[in-house]
């Protein structure tokens, strides 16, 4: 049995690898994350690098004890149970915004172009507008149902609808949205399960 270097082993995971770092001593390649705000960090080789700013990534790798949320209150779940079947008949799958746009004559309506994998443009309206101004979602990858019937709203044909999670604030009528959002590298079309 041939004995193989724990580089030759890794190699086979290359395309895997991109955006990860090398760790020095050992050769292994290791994930890294960079930090929001605070003081700059430090490289391996010793030079010193500004961290991403306190704004970056959406919120996305903020620690939670960073985050307050003793103001929220929590729904209860459905007692109701939806059997595997029904549940594993709704499409949900990773879609790039290619353009937003608020609806004419609508206070509340973001109209979405959306890359769905298909090839073919996919148009979603999503009353959202209070939460996000449509430029700051260009770009973004964002989780949608794709099966659901298209509706009308507002003389525009919607053909599927974008997932958000909503909470309510204690002792408020205020509620707060955030758009799911996943990694850009995911593609548009990659199917959730």
């Amino acid at each position: 049995m041939k004995k193989i270097s724990r580089i030759e082993y890794c190699a086979g995971f290359e395309p895997l690898q991109s955006g990860m770092e090398q760790d020095e001593g050992s050769r292994i390649l290791l994930p890294t994350m960079k930090t929001l705000g605070g003081a700059a960090s430090k490289s391996a080789d010793g030079e010193t690098s500004e961290a991403a700013p306190a704004g970056d990534n959406n919120g996305f790798f903020t620690p939670n004890e960073k985050i307050d949320f003793s103001n929220v209150k929590v729904e209860p779940l459905f007692e109701e149970q939806v059997d595997f079947d029904t549940f594993s008949k709704s499409d949900f799958r990773a879609v790039k915004v290619k353009e937003c746009i608020a609806v004419p004559k609508s206070k509340k309506l973001l109209q979405f172009t959306l890359d769905d994998g298909t090839g073919t443009d996919r148009t979603i309206l999503s009353g959202i507008h209070a939460y996000y101004e449509p430029e700051e979602l260009v770009g973004k990858t964002l989780i949608a149902i794709t099966n659901l019937p298209p509706r009308k709203m507002m003389g525009i044909e919607s053909c599927g609808m974008l997932l958000s999670a909503v909470n309510n604030l204690k002792n408020s009528e205020d509620e707060e949205l955030h758009l799911l959002m996943v990694d850009n590298h995911i593609p548009a079309g990659a199917k959730l399960y």
